[in-house]
């Protein structure tokens, strides 16, 4: 809540410090997995929605009391919420993300060749997610990882960086936010914020920013074209932090994004969120309610 002041600011101040100033407290991990997953939620078919429910009523059979899932939303922020518990989950590790060097020609096999990538998990948890012959624990696990991993696809630092983990050795002031900031977390949490959170916020305000007729569209390709959209972002995110050319040298000062970076950032920020949760809804679908998958994303048998 923010507390009345005893004093008049004026206009101009008050717009300059809501420029710089996140929204809600929570950041990408939070707010825009869960954003993501409400989106995903309201487009996925009744049949769908009503599978979803009931993997979630079984919930407690993953035995993680200290991460509940009540919800999908819940069911987002899961990955994360696990980490913590040391080695029961910490096999899972490097599934949130994939080191694709941006400036290089882009190749997603090198980083995924042992299937430790979240590329690699999202085919995976779909493929669990649409065999009924597996455990019910198993699947709603799978349910909870391909929730959260296609927001993290979608979270462009995880899809594409400099050998520099995903931005976070890449220092990066947010406005006239200095301090211990870098890429990763501007982000993570102040410009994720800030996005979903600018009108029209939230879940159905983002949504709505994407016509009806061209969701089907923005779902389409495969977990491999998303992968390649999402590091083209992550090119871009570092060429507005330095300056115009995402693989050039590093300045000789901590590296600002500037008021007119993060305008430009803005919609694309808001627009990862909503291709995220399309995909996913998509992705549900053909898991859970009975529609035909893409064939761009059924994996083709090995030979040999």
């Amino acid at each position: 809540m923010i507390r009345p002041f005893h004093i008049r600011i004026a206009a101009p101040l008050l717009a300059f410090v809501a420029l710089f100033t996140a929204g809600p407290a929570a950041a990408w991990w939070e707010y825009g997995h869960q954003t993501i997953a409400t989106i995903a939620m309201a487009e996925v078919s009744p049949r769908t929605r009503a599978a979803i429910r009931r993997l979630i009523a079984q919930s407690p059979q993953l035995r993680t009391p200290t991460c509940p899932i009540r919800t999908i939303e819940d069911a987002s922020v899961w990955a994360d919420c696990v980490k913590p518990l040391g080695d029961r989950y910490s096999y899972a590790y490097s599934w949130h993300y994939q080191n694709v060097d941006i400036c290089k020609p882009f190749d997603i096999k090198t980083p995924c060749a042992d299937g430790n990538c979240v590329s690699a998990q999202i085919e995976r948890a779909a493929r669990m997610l649409r065999d009924t012959a597996l455990p019910t624990v198993d699947r709603i696990e799978a349910l909870a990882f391909l929730v959260h991993f296609v927001g993290d696809l979608h979270q462009p630092l995880h899809a594409g960086d400099r050998s520099d983990r995903g931005g976070n050795d890449q220092p990066a002031n947010y406005g006239i936010m200095a301090g211990r900031r870098n890429l990763h977390t501007v982000w993570d949490g102040l410009l994720a914020d800030r996005a979903i959170s600018t009108p029209p916020g939230g879940p159905i305000g983002i949504l709505s920013e994407i016509p009806v007729g061209d969701r089907a569209a923005e779902a389409a390709g495969s977990v491999a074209d998303w992968s390649r959209e999402n590091w083209q972002v992550a090119h871009s995110a570092y060429a507005d932090l330095l300056g115009g050319d995402g693989c050039g040298p590093q300045p000789a000062t901590r590296p600002t994004l500037s008021a007119d970076a993060i305008a430009r950032e803005i919609p694309v920020a808001r627009r990862q969120v909503a291709r995220g949760g399309l995909r996913l809804a998509k992705l549900l679908d053909e898991a859970l309610g009975g529609a035909t998958p893409d064939p761009s994303r059924v994996p083709r048998p090995r030979r040999g």
